[in-house]
């Protein structure tokens, strides 16, 4: 089967279930955004260097861009959208805003997945632990300083 051909199969999204049919060697990014129609997650480097296309597979992230779709089939794959809870941001979400941790806002969907999945192995992480969980995602504008205070504010908030 040449990379070309296409092939048929199911993406479990945020709890839903999308049939895609696409060709084999897609990345996971293209077919979330394109065939899926989510936009949160982003192309960046498309190299697994700046972490904006990160999701969460089986709640462990993963750079979309160098992912397979067709190797996910099966897996619990998280999106940015997908930590929403309906018209309400996820607490990471709101206190990276509050802090001031984004300015061109590319970054925060892999930093909000990475954090996401750091504070859910780790409900009370060190500064040198949240800058370690997101060192796969680069950020341009804003030193970090703030997106770390906002994770550790979050992990005392949600484990108050």
């Amino acid at each position: 089967m040449s990379t070309s051909e296409r092939i048929a199969f199911t993406l479990k999204v945020n709890g839903t279930d999308y049939p895609v049919d696409v060709e084999q060697g897609r990345n996971l990014l293209s077919v979330i955004r394109s065939e899926i129609g989510l936009t949160g997650t982003k192309e960046g480097c498309d190299d697994c260097e700046c972490g904006a296309c990160m999701v969460l597979l089986d709640g462990q992230p993963v750079n979309s861009c160098s992912y397979l779709a067709v190797q996910a089939q099966g897996r619990a794959i998280t999106t940015v959208e997908g930590v929403i809870d309906g018209d309400e941001m996820h607490p990471l979400q709101r206190n990276i805003l509050e802090e001031g941790g984004v300015q061109c806002g590319f970054c925060t969907p892999g930093m909000i997945l990475s954090a996401h999945a750091l504070l859910a192995r780790n409900s009370s992480p060190s500064e040198e632990e949240v800058r370690i969980g997101l060192s796969g995602n680069l950020c341009r504008c804003t030193g970090y300083a703030k997106i770390v205070a906002a994770v550790q504010r979050t992990a005392t908030e949600l484990h108050a």
